[in-house]
């Protein structure tokens, strides 16, 4: 039983959705966009659908583990139509909707191939596309040998691959999501193995394993990465992810790199409505009540709803009483006075008739690739100068949570009594110091009324 069942004995008719289309993803339908990345926690259902109603072309799921997966229970709410997948504790563990069908990916992390595709058939009536974590460096991913573990591992991350397009669906397309390992060549080299898969789509954050949000992202190695891809022969889009904070500077990144498409994570958990080329400013005033109101129809759950909100950026001198509010509550019942009307029903009806639009009025897409940019290239997309340069923070960077990998660090503990126990005893994956190529050392000055050297 879903969570709404229990409060409401005599659900009304479910809403009137539209069939969606049933051919399914191609390469094709990856090119020309801007997506939204998969976010743990960040990338909830009514986050995905804003996303879709500000221009989002297509939208990925957080990242779900196949043997959690296995063990949940699929639930449709009476009301909005929202479908749950349920773990311990009727608790949804990822929720979706049919109005977003043709446009959401799921992403699976996993380290066995009959897992994953086990995984991947539960949804499959849900989803348009399944995709496999490759790049994941938390410890809750790495240490079972998911996520950026797969790197190190190519034959068993193309085994993920081609076990997934072998026994999915034609109609489910198939993609992976990577980063950049250490050096260009044995990037290529992975590369070029995902691609013979028979993927549809290849996303590369453009960061390796050990680096971290705070710092810059290595965009300027993906323009070779592309070219090499169209080199194959295959239909595949290649998708660029890292440090991009809204549309115009998805135009840039594309116009760099000759990127099919570019992914945004970070900006669009501070603002939905990145993806068109006018989002909503003053997220305080234009944007929390509505977020708010579709999450209490959607039946989403409150820990969610207020951490999603929490990571909305707003001005510094908006009005904080909605927000106090909102840290304070314990459930949508103690915002009432505030929200005053839950027509969460008129949200949802505005998103679905913006998603109902694409039929006869496509997203907003990116210009085409041999469009030229008149406006600088921001910092952002410049290649590092130094080991300076590239651990600065971008401005307005919020961060990572996790303890960033420390630089310069000694290759071993300065404490013998410290020495770091096994990844397989510890059941923990730590961080290692990222090599990063020293500045020039400057040469000394002359002494005064030396004699200059002989040339």
């Amino acid at each position: 039983m879903s969570r709404r069942s229990l409060s409401s004995p005599s659900p009304s008719p479910l809403p009137n959705i539209k069939r969606p289309r049933l051919d399914g993803l191609s390469a094709d339908d990856y090119k020309n966009g801007v997506m939204l990345a998969p976010m743990v926690r960040s990338g909830a259902l009514p986050t995905r659908l804003f996303a879709l109603k500000h221009g989002a072309k297509l939208v990925w799921g957080p990242e779900m583990v196949d043997k959690a997966m296995l063990n949940s229970e699929r639930v449709v709410d009476p009301v909005s139509g929202t479908i749950s997948y349920n773990g311990k504790h009727e608790r949804a563990m990822f929720t979706c909707h049919p109005i977003e069908k043709p446009y959401l990916i799921f992403q699976v992390g996993s380290a066995d191939p009959d897992l994953a595709v086990q995984a991947a058939r539960l949804v499959v009536d849900d989803v348009s596309g399944v995709e496999l974590n490759c790049g994941c460096p938390k410890p809750f991913s790495t240490h079972s040998g998911m996520g950026a573990a797969l790197l190190t591992n190519p034959d068993l991350l193309c085994s993920i691959l081609t076990a997934l397009r072998r026994d999915l669906p034609p109609r489910i397309s198939v993609s992976a999501k990577i980063r950049l390992l250490p050096t260009q060549q044995d990037t290529l080299a992975l590369v070029e193995r995902i691609v013979n898969t028979g993927v549809n789509c290849l996303t590369i954050h453009c960061r390796t394993r050990n680096m971290r949000p705070r710092e810059r992202a290595l965009v300027h190695r993906l323009k070779e990465i592309v070219d090499f891809v169209k080199g194959l022969g295959r239909d595949v889009a290649v998708i660029e992810n890292g440090d991009c904070v809204g549309y115009e500077d998805a135009r840039r990144i594309r116009a760099i790199t000759g990127a099919d498409s570019v992914m945004i994570a970070t900006a669009a958990e501070a603002n939905p409505t990145i993806f068109s080329p006018h989002p909503l400013t003053n997220l305080e005033d234009t944007f929390i009540l509505p977020y708010l109101r579709l999450c209490k129809y959607l039946d989403n759950h409150w820990a969610s709803t207020k951490f999603c909100i929490s990571q909305f950026k707003g001005r510094k001198t908006a009005n904080k009483t909605l927000r106090n509010a909102i840290i304070k509550a314990k459930g949508y019942a103690d915002l009432d006075a505030l929200v005053k009307n839950w027509t969460g029903s008129d949200e949802f009806a505005a998103v679905k008739a913006a998603i109902d639009a694409r039929g006869t009025a496509p997203p907003i897409l990116l210009p085409a690739k041999d469009d030229t940019i008149s406006s600088p290239s921001p910092a952002s997309q410049l290649p590092p100068k130094s080991s300076e340069d590239t651990v600065s923070t971008p401005p307005g960077w919020r961060g990572n949570p996790d303890p960033a990998v420390v630089h310069d660090a000694p290759l071993l503990p300065a404490n013998e009594h410290r020495i770091l126990v096994p990844a397989g005893i510890s059941k923990r994956d730590p961080g290692t110091p990222t090599p990063l190529a020293l500045p020039p050392r400057p040469e000394p000055a002359p002494a005064p009324n030396a004699p200059l050297p002989v040339m």
